[in-house]
């Protein structure tokens, strides 16, 4: 295994394009730890940790959230414009006089996705900052997350806006200048740097139940791993229909028709509603 990873890394274009997203990667983590000027970064955490829709958004982009930070909003206003694009291509004729003409089309369509982006992004920061403007009661005390005035909020949209087109830029360049698609591979970077903090939190919360560190590694480690094998099983899950082609005639010879099947996935969808009902509640 290291001896593969030794030749992927002796292959110079491969190289430079895995060193780019691994830059790209390292880039989009520290702006995630950027907190917005004006935030109450301590209670926002304390709201955060309560868990809700907070809680579940927070996940998605990789802990930014919970201090509001640069790229605070992640990548979802980018998901649901692409998502909200495919729809508006089956039902306007010019969108899908775009999509008939190659790559021109493609990007026309990519440049109203872009704008679309800004505009949800601009619409859900404006939402944050008048939802945490607003008192909140922490369990021991009552706090605002943003003291409010005019010039803080529009700081902290200009902000989250901001940050949300340099994020788009990012995943841009990893899809023409490193490894794979981009957007997916940002959201993969905020899932994962959120497990490790999950897994404790896990584990705490079985340790505090059983009286005991170890039952909690135990228990938290075999329900990670049944949750990873029932995901492989349905997304790999198909129902596969046979299919008996006819019997041929070449000449005077008669061929038997051959026999294959159909693979049905048992999950078609994918994580693709997952990622659109996250990003609607976002």
């Amino acid at each position: 295994m290291l001896r593969t990873f030794r030749n992927v890394f002796k292959v110079t274009d491969l190289r430079r394009k895995i060193l780019f997203s691994l830059l790209i990667i390292l880039l989009y983590r520290l702006g995630s730890a950027i907190p917005s000027p004006g935030v109450n970064t301590q209670a926002l955490a304390k709201l955060v940790e309560q868990g809700g829709v907070l809680g579940f958004l927070n996940f998605f982009s990789g802990g930014a959230l919970s201090h509001l930070a640069v790229f605070g909003l992640g990548i979802m206003p980018y998901i649901t414009s692409a998502i909200i694009m495919e729809m508006l291509v089956a039902v306007i004729p010019k969108l899908k006089e775009w999509q008939e003409e190659g790559e021109s089309g493609r990007r026309k369509i990519t440049q109203v996705t872009r704008y679309l982006t800004l505009g949800l992004a601009l619409m859900q920061s404006v939402g944050l900052v008048w939802q945490f403007s607003q008192a909140r009661d922490l369990g021991t005390e009552t706090v605002r997350i943003i003291e409010f005035t005019w010039l803080k909020g529009i700081v902290i949209v200009v902000t989250l806006t901001a940050g949300m087109a340099l994020l788009m830029w990012f995943g841009e360049l990893i899809t023409e200048r490193g490894i794979g698609n981009g957007m997916s591979i940002l959201i993969f970077v905020s899932i994962i740097a959120r497990v490790p903090v999950e897994f404790k939190t896990m584990i705490t919360q079985t340790e505090l139940r059983y009286g005991s560190i170890v039952y909690g590694i135990l228990i938290s480690a075999v329900m990670s791993l049944a949750v990873i094998l029932a995901v492989i099983y349905l997304d790999q899950g198909e129902r596969r229909i046979p299919v008996q082609y006819a019997k041929q005639i070449r000449g005077r010879r008669m061929t038997m028709g051959g026999t294959t099947y159909l693979p049905l996935k048992i999950n078609t969808s994918g994580v693709i509603p997952i990622i659109f009902a996250s990003s609607v509640i976002y």
